[in-house]
Formats: structure tokens, sequence, C-alpha cells
């Protein structure tokens, strides 16, 4: 059974009782003469046309279609409407054109389902990342097998624990630290400044959270990154190529490369 909102209801009992106040008062005012006309009703009841017609076509439906045809023959002239059979056990609500309307509640969706606008970029570290990471390791491995039996290593003549090189040289990627010990004492060279930089890429992804892949969108892990290998590099340079006998400060086209590696 169709259920007739409130508000509908309580808006047709409203347009009844005007229409019918304003019949009676028109009755009485006109009693012995011919009966007032449809628009001389409507324009007493000042109820719009489309809504009396509805209240009608609901009460001649309520009323079945004996009464209406009662009516309009007490009525002599009044005009008879006719009203589609209503069901034995149910009265619908009709709206305009005779067509059965129900009243939904909108729901969100997001409420009843779960809607996923972003796709889901992450991958798990097993299998997807080591498997990756292994086979590159192995590449790598291979590589340096298969090159070194081509390829004779640049190794010097055996030391002679008698006579000391000079100037004496650690390997290229220890350079920078050396360089720093001749800058500052060996707890702040070998400790303090090498700490400091490896506790700052530690924290770099911490600091900056953006999951952009974009530089332009990266700017200070590329600027911390950037500060980095540039401070190393440097350093390695200048152990390379600018330091001479004693390990002294000299010009590489002046003194002479004393770089071997």
């Amino acid at each position: 059974m169709v259920e007739i909102p409130e508000h509908l209801r309580k808006r047709a009992e409203e347009a009844r009782a005007k229409a019918e106040a304003a019949k009676a008062a028109q009755a009485g005012a006109t009693a012995g003469s011919d009966a007032p006309t449809e628009a001389q009703q409507q324009a007493a009841s000042k109820i719009p046309p489309h809504l009396l017609e509805r209240s009608k076509a609901a009460r001649a439906q309520a009323d079945g279609p004996g009464a209406a045809d009662a009516g309009a023959a007490a009525g002599g002239g009044g005009v008879a409407v006719a009203a589609p059979p209503a069901a034995p056990d149910s009265t619908p609500a009709t709206g305009p054109g005779g067509h059965t309307q129900r009243l939904l509640t909108v729901v969100k969706s997001g409420s009843i389902q779960d809607v996923k606008s972003k796709p889901q970029d992450k991958v798990h570290v097993w299998p997807h990342l080591l498997v990756v990471e292994f086979v590159a390791s192995l590449f790598i491995t291979a590589f340096t097998l298969i090159f070194s039996i081509f390829v004779n290593a640049p190794l010097l003549q055996l030391a002679n624990y008698n006579q000391t090189p000079n100037p004496s040289k650690a390997p290229w990627y220890f350079l920078g630290l050396q360089e720093l010990l001749t800058m500052f004492h060996p707890m702040v060279a070998g400790v303090t400044i090498p700490g400091i930089g490896l506790l700052a890429l530690m924290l770099a992804p911490y600091i900056d959270r953006n999951p952009s892949k974009k530089p332009e969108d990266r700017k200070f892990a590329i600027s911390l990154m950037t500060i980095h290998l540039m401070f190393w590099a440097v350093l390695v340079i200048i152990g390379s190529f600018f330091r001479g006998p004693g390990f002294n400060f000299v010009f590489p086209w002046q003194a002479g490369l004393f770089f071997e590696l």
C-alpha cells in the first residue's frame, strides 16, 4: 500500500476545506439564483486550478464512481470528473497525469559502499623489491668476475717496509676522510662530521614526506643529497690531484700528479 506523505495530506485537506468554505459562502450569497460557474468558484477560493483539479480527482476517487455520478445528477449543470476505479484494498495517491508517485530517501554512496578514488601504487617489499635487488646483485657479481678475468688490476710492487712512499695516500674512496684529517682534530674529522652527514641522510625521508617523484616537488631531499655529494667529491678531488709530497697542497699542472690507482 502506497502511503501519502504527511505534508501532501495536510495540503490537500487545507485546499479541500477552503473549497468547501468558498462553495458554502457562494451558495448562501446567491440563494435562489443560478449556481456559480467554475471560474467564479476558482476566483472566490483563490486556489490554483491544478490543485483544485487534483483535489476533485482525489475526492472522486475516495468516494467511488457511483458518488461522482450521483453528485453530477443532483447538481444539474455541475461538471463530473471521472476517476479510474480504485483498488479494492488500497487507495493510491496520484499526481499530475495520473502517475503514482513515491518519495525516496537520498542516501550518499560513501555511507553504504567503499569507493576508492585513488589507485594504490604501493607494493610489498617481498617478493617484489627483494627479488629485483637479488637479481641486480647477481648481475653485478657476474660482471665483476668476468671483468677481472680479462683485465688485470693495476697493482703496484710488493710493499717495502723500510721505505714509506711519499706522499702516502689512502684509497680514493677514503681520501675525503684523509683530507679532513689535515684540517680538523681526528675526533672531529673521523667521527663528528661523518656522523652528522649520515644522520642528516637518515632523517631526510622523515623530514621530506612528499610522495611525489618529480624533482621540482622534492627540493629539500635533492638539495641535501647534492650538498652531500659535492662536499665529498670536492674533498676526494683535492686529496687525489692537489696533494703532493708530505701531503702538502700543490698544483698538478706545476708539480705533476701524485696519484695512482
